[in-house]
This record gives structure tokens, sequence and C-alpha cells, in this order.
């Protein structure tokens, strides 16, 4: 899979008809166990053993980051098993609802119409870098707290730390620790200066007891601030790739929004935001069809696969808004490690590409498409920048 990165699909699509489970390399010495199957991938997804917290708490050899930075990035949710999942999530859920969600629409709209005004009168812009990137990203500081940031920075260190073994250790050291040292920073300006958002929040919780060490709660703002946007930079991105690629649909939502939604479900089946799950470890041996995976193994479950999948899915390799069964993926995971930010993610891209289309009826891709690059790694698909003419 990670020498097809920039189309990975007709790969994905001959492991799953030879095979349940494939070993692939996912770094220069180590090997895990690739699931491509939707039934696998949903069961997979779901199973007790395979587990974050023994992944997280295996010995990495020669990683290079001292204990405490480590830690201070490390232990979140999606590094967890229950009972400290369920006690973790617990603390942030409320401010991912679906009512609260709703409640910030008026805001996402705004942000989105001023974003699309700085489109306006160039003669190509990079849609990724001026709209698919700040919009969320902007929205999530904002529910967190982050009064300022440098977005070039954070850019450049969430880049790094998504794209996994294909980054250089000492590039990838420098953005864990870079970020590491942030996230220390703001939490001690928001504990001086409090206010209504969610990080302050989480340091009240922290500070009262609750059961939220200091190095939970800097993993916490770290998990919010990578996942808050990065799944959703690609959904958009991602969206607007496929819709200029077949001007007939772009111009069907583009005649009812009423379609956009269900459009987006199409985009999260048809071209997932996330290549994989982040990885697991088999605590004692789990079978697949013929394939037995031996305990104490790296797990990959490949979400980008499953959406492919005939056996779920009529017709998986054709893009078609209006299909009944879209709404059956696992672009979001499945099981207790559900995206939590799902709702954010479906409601950011249904106004970011409702609002593109009917303010750039014209708008189109503005290089070859084979000259596009897609973001390495076995984690997040797609494209590192997308030029585009807004007229």
């Amino acid at each position: 899979m990670t020498s097809t990165a920039a189309s990975p699909h007709e790969t994905l699509a001959h492991l799953r008809q030879s095979g349940p489970a494939h070993q692939i390399p996912i770094g220069p010495t180590a090997v895990g166990w690739l699931i491509t199957r939707y039934a696998d991938v949903k069961r997979a997804l779901n199973d007790p053993r395979l587990s974050k917290q023994a992944l997280s708490l295996r010995p990495t050899g020669g990683a290079p980051f001292p204990v405490e930075v480590r830690k201070a990035m490390s232990e979140h949710m999606l590094n967890f098993d229950p009972p400290e999942h369920t006690r973790l999530r617990r603390l942030v859920s409320a401010s991912f609802t679906a009512r609260r969600v709703e409640s910030l629409r008026p805001r996402i709209e705004q942000l989105t119409e001023e974003l699309l005004d700085g489109l306006a009168g160039r003669d190509e812009v990079d849609l990724i870098d001026d709209f698919a990137f700040p919009l969320p990203f902007t929205v999530i500081c904002e529910l967190i707290g982050v009064p300022e940031i440098d977005r070039e920075a954070f850019r450049s260190w969430s880049n790094t730390m998504v794209a996994g073994p294909a980054a250089p250790p000492e590039e990838m050291y420098a953005a864990v620790a870079a970020t590491a040292e942030y996230v220390a920073d703001l939490i001690g300006r928001k504990r001086a200066e409090p206010d209504d958002a969610l990080l302050s929040s989480l340091i009240q919780a922290s500070d009262a007891g609750e059961g939220l060490t200091a190095d939970e709660l800097s993993s916490l703002v770290f998990l919010l601030l990578l996942a808050g946007h990065e799944t959703t930079v690609n959904l958009i991105g991602n969206a607007v790739y496929v819709l200029l690629q077949r001007p007939s649909w772009a111009d069907e939502l583009r005649a009812d929004p009423s379609l956009v939604p269900g459009a987006i479900e199409e985009i999260l089946r048809y071209e997932s935001p996330v290549k994989s799950s982040t990885l697991r470890l088999t605590t004692e041996p789990v079978t697949y069809g013929d394939v037995t995976i031996p305990a104490d193994e790296i797990v990959i479950i490949s979400l980008l696969s499953a959406n492919r999948d005939g056996d779920a899915f009529v017709a998986p390799d054709e893009f078609d808004p209006t299909r009944t069964d879209a709404g059956g993926h696992v672009a979001f995971g499945h099981g207790i490690h559900y995206c939590l930010g799902a709702p954010l993610a479906r409601l950011e891209a249904q106004i970011a590409v409702s609002a593109l289309l009917r303010r750039y009826p014209e708008l189109r891709v503005a290089v070859p498409l084979d000259e596009l690059e897609w973001r390495p790694g076995l984690l997040m698909h797609g494209v590192t920048r997308l030029p585009v003419a807004p007229r």
C-alpha cells in the first residue's frame, strides 16, 4: 500500500481478493498485519483482543523521545482501552454532541464565506492551504480555546506526525517536541487566564482532582488539536478533487444543496480521508478466514479498503451520491473508538462544499491530476496541495 500512495485502491482490491490479512512493512524494520475486507474490518475495530493500550505500553526500542515528552503526548483516549478510554472520552464528549455541533453552524458559515472571499480575483490558489485547512483548524482552535497559533508551524508539525514511519526520525522528534512545548505553554496560559472554552474546562477538571493527570491533560489537548482538523482537511480536499472531475454531479449539487449531505457520505466512502485506523496489538491469536495472526503482533485496519469492498457496497468503485448503502461506510471507524468529531467533520464539509460550489461555479483544477501528490504514510488519505483556478 505504501508504494502506491497516490492511488492505493487497485493494490487494496488485489489484497482483498487474495486473502483476509497480509503482512506489510510499517517502517524501516517493523511489519504489521493489514486487514482489508469490510466484515473483518468492522469486527477488528470492535475486538477487545486488538488493544490500543497494549501497543502504547510496548517497548519501542530506538524511539528517540524522552519519556516526559512521550507521556505528555500519548496518554489520550486513542491510546487506551476501557475503562481508561471511557473515562477520558466522557470528559470531552459533551463538546461534540449533535446539539453542540449544530450550534457552531453560524460561525462555520461565517468563516467559510470569509475564506471564500479571499479566493476572489485570484488566477490560482491552493485549495488545501487557503480553504480546506484553515476552516476546520480555526473551528477546533476556537472550540478548544486557542487564542492564536502559528498556523504554518503547526501545519508542518501536524503533517510530520500523521506521516508516521514515512517521516524521517529527526523530523518526527522535532515535530513532537515542538508540539509538546507549545501545548505545555498553552495550558499554563489558560490556567492563568481561563475562559469558557473546552481547554479551560479540562484544566478545571484536572485541578479539581477528577482523575485527569497532567500528562492526560496535555495529551488530550494534543489529540484534539491534531484530530480535530486533519480528517476534515482531507475530507474537504477529497470532495473537491472528486467533484471537479465530475462536473455533472457538481452541477446537481449546486442546483439542489439538499443533496450535499448524501454526497459527503459518498465521499467518505469512495475516497475516505483516513487510510487506516491507528495501530493495535493482538493480545492473543486472532483468526480472519484462514489466516491466524499470532499474539503480540501489530495490526493495521484499512478503512480505505473496507469502503471499496464489493461484498459491502454495490458497484464500490463507482461514485454515486444517490446510492443508498453509503451510510454503512467505516470512514470514521466503528465501535468504542468511533470518531468523536464525526458530526463536526460532516457539518464543516457540508457547509464548505455547498458554499464553494455556489460561489465559484467555474472552479477547475489548475494542474494535471497526475501531478498531484498524496500524503505519505498509513494514516491520512488526501492530496498535499490542490491548485485550482477559481474563475
